[in-house]
């Protein structure tokens, strides 16, 4: 896949503090229009940190973080209107039909009525949710529930999305659609920024990956590079390599003899 040359995100010495527990040490960090950054980690390294510091929703960092030119400590939003966000767990009102929750998100986006209603009315059909879009999401299961977030972050035609775990809940067949959608979206420039557990999904879509481990990159390359570099061959297992985790095999042994009672 070509790549274009020009960063759109620069991240220099960026530390993070809750207390006295250090979550960031020092991340370091270019990432190019074109790429599809799969942002790996156990929990507590630092993934969704970095993220909530890069959409603005954390402050009180040390560092600087350039997105789109734009140094993002100075107080000016702007930037925010050219990204799309789907968070891990996010609250979504349940009270509004699809219609009223996602010309809402629109509108906070500045576009128009009738514009933003066109749009998402036909990204819901394409996502099988037609017959739904006036029905209050209350009646949503979680697959759909998480098809109108990643609708409603798809909806101002972001230069970058950040997505946490956003295939969760979702039917394969709207797996196989969002992932070639991903394809397509980075083949015309735009940036993905995919944080997931899932290494299989991680490991086919992304053209660059970045594994954060106690809050510092330990690896940084294309699959196949990080692959050259291991004695495993799977994402999953380079993973558990970097970031020292063998027992698993161990911890899943000891819980079915707990659970057989042995």
């Amino acid at each position: 896949m070509e790549l274009f040359n020009e960063p759109i995100i620069t991240i220099r010495g960026l530390k993070k503090s809750f207390g006295t527990k250090k979550v960031l040490k020092e991340i370091n960090l270019d990432v190019y229009k074109g790429q599809i950054i799969g942002y790996i980690g156990p929990n507590g390294a630092g993934k969704s940190t970095t993220v909530k510091i890069m959409l603005g929703l954390i402050e009180d960092y040390e560092g600087e973080i350039k997105i789109l030119g734009q140094d993002i400590s100075n107080g000016d939003v702007e930037y925010k209107s050219k990204i799309g966000y789907v968070p891990e767990t996010a609250e979504i009102y349940d009270n509004l039909t699809g219609r009223e929750y996602l010309t809402f998100i629109g509108e906070l986006y500045g576009l128009d009525y009738d514009e933003v209603d066109e749009k998402a009315q036909k990204l819901m059909d394409l996502f099988g949710l037609k017959n739904v879009y006036d029905s209050r999401i209350s009646s949503y299961s979680k697959g759909m529930r998480q098809k109108v977030l990643i609708i409603s972050s798809l909806l101002n035609n972001p230069d970058i999305l950040f997505l946490d775990e956003p295939l969760s809940g979702m039917d394969a067949n709207s797996v196989m659609v969002f992932k070639e959608v991903l394809a397509e979206l980075a083949s015309q420039g735009k940036t993905i920024f995919y944080s997931s557990h899932i290494m299989e999904v991680v490991e086919k879509i992304s053209n660059r990956i970045i594994l954060i481990n106690d809050g510092q990159i330990v690896a940084d390359g294309s699959f196949d590079e990080l692959k050259g570099k291991s004695i495993e061959g799977s994402l999953e297992e380079i993973f558990n390599e970097l970031t020292g985790f063998k027992e698993h095999k161990d911890i899943a042994e000891e819980i079915v003899s707990i659970v057989q009672g042995v």
